[in-house]
């Protein structure tokens, strides 16, 4: 297993892997909206025997109030083939961009996502923080980990994506 960064050769098949893990194209079109949108991007593949089964992708988000001295990404989507997931591939995708999140010198990293699963990376529920989601969702999906300790300790807001989002 490869976790590597997407390349321009990859586009098709990240679309196409997203579009089987979620059953719709909204998130394939997230990707491609985000692509072509000119924000900093981390974006990785997981790949084994040559070919893309996995997808993840980091994109720069805001916290309105009190945060504008850090750099927060936000962890959507990620994606892995259904017939793949289950075998640690996500996890793998979430690792390596956690760890590339913070080479490229973000302080925390937020994500909409599963309660179980999330907090075996060190995500808890942003309202720990007093950070909330600018979407209508349970305070148990909304997640934020320090990438830098402290970083948000004097934080609290709420968290903006970018306005390609809307389009979910």
């Amino acid at each position: 297993m490869i976790i590597r960064t997407e390349k321009t050769e990859d586009i098709d098949r990240i679309g196409e892997i997203n579009i089987k893990a979620f059953g719709a194209e909204s998130e394939a079109d997230l990707v491609n909206a985000l692509r072509k949108s000119g924000i900093p991007l981390i974006s990785l593949v997981a790949e084994e025997d040559k070919t893309v089964i996995g997808h993840i992708m980091f994109s720069p988000v805001t916290i309105d109030n009190s945060c504008p001295d850090i750099s927060v990404s936000g962890l959507a989507p990620m994606a892995v083939l259904p017939d793949f997931q289950r075998k640690g591939i996500g996890s793998l995708l979430v690792k390596e961009g956690l760890k590339q999140c913070e080479q490229a010198g973000y302080s925390a990293v937020v994500v909409l996502g599963h309660p179980e699963y999330y907090p075996r990376f060190g995500f808890v529920p942003s309202v720990t923080y007093n950070i909330k989601s600018e979407y209508d969702v349970p305070e148990d999906v909304f997640m934020i980990m320090e990438l830098t300790a402290g970083s948000l300790t004097d934080c609290h807001g709420t968290v903006k994506y970018h306005k390609c989002f809307m389009q979910l």
